[in-house]
């Protein structure tokens, strides 16, 4: 059986340390502080990412085709920063290799609909990016993701984004973090996850 090309999975294991490091120069910042617009606070949102990491990639190992995996596990809400940190390395890495092993024909059950292992890698890619924008914000970092990690990302999860921006800039008005000049901030969005031909990564 094929599988998934590795470039999506280096996209993946790149993306989670790299803003790992991004947040590490804000591990002594406050981090009950709001992240950025959204309603949690920054060390809440470092939690959500993490897990979630490790989330898709019990995705990628169940292939579950109603329900989402029946996995709990959480960071110690005590554990300092750091720890904490190396903890999104550890899911995004856990991540990477389910998505280089899995089988190009993979479908899973997710929130916004069943997908594929792309849909999934890019999903990982897209909540990495943004939530790391939104704690980079709430600490007073003012960071954007760069932008060549975003064309295959966009490209399989926001089809009708508009053209004629920045990556970053698409993202971040495509999952309702800015605006874009002539369009105001979206107050709802969605992925496209439903499995579709798609370039790989790299």
């Amino acid at each position: 059986m094929p599988q998934v090309s590795t470039s999506w999975a280096d996209l993946v294991l790149t993306t989670a340390h790299e803003c790992a490091d991004v947040l590490a120069k804000g591990a002594d910042g406050v981090w009950s502080r709001p992240a950025g617009d959204v309603d949690w606070s920054c060390r809440a949102v470092l939690d959500h990412v993490a897990v979630g990491q490790v989330g898709y990639a019990g995705l990628v190992v169940a292939q579950p085709r109603d329900r989402y995996v029946t996995l709990f596990t959480g960071l110690d809400a005590g554990a300092p920063i750091e720890r904490c940190l190396e903890s999104l390395r550890v899911g995004g890495t856990l991540l990477s290799w389910a998505i280089e092993k899995a089988p190009a024909d993979l479908r899973a059950w997710h929130p916004w609909g069943t997908t594929d292992v792309t849909g999934i890698a890019a999903m990982a890619v897209m909540e990495l990016a943004v939530h790391t924008y939104d704690i980079a914000h709430g600490l007073g970092l003012g960071w954007v993701p760069p932008d060549e990690w975003l064309p295959d990302v966009l490209a399989r999860l926001f089809p009708d984004a508009p053209h004629g921006h920045t990556p970053a800039d698409t993202l971040l008005h495509s999952t309702g973090r800015t605006d874009l000049p002539g369009l105001p901030r979206r107050r709802s969005w969605r992925v496209h996850a439903a499995p579709r031909p798609a370039r790989n990564a790299g």
